[in-house]
């Protein structure tokens, strides 16, 4: 086995693959709201047991996943070529 290849001795690095973040961003956010309605609706147990923080850790998330969902779009919207781009 070698553990180092020539530049010519190397092949293409591969094309990148095309993922959609929205879909991840998405999943991830209506996990995060599951998650808030439930500490929501066991607040007091919670509280109980001293982990009071969980609605606000629930409610962050889904802050996060929405503003990250916006980024995306609005870059999605930067990059498409618009109609003076298209050929």
């Amino acid at each position: 086995m070698r553990l180092w290849l020539s530049e010519s001795e190397r092949r293409p690095d591969p094309a990148p693959a095309r993922a959609d973040a929205r879909k991840a961003l998405l999943a991830g956010t209506i996990g995060w709201l599951l998650a808030l309605v439930l500490a929501a609706a066991f607040a007091e147990p919670l509280a109980e047991a001293g982990f009071s923080w969980f609605v606000t850790a629930a409610a962050v998330g889904v802050g996060l996943g929405l503003v990250g969902l916006l980024v995306v779009q609005l870059r999605r919207r930067r990059d498409r070529p618009g109609p003076s781009d298209r050929r």
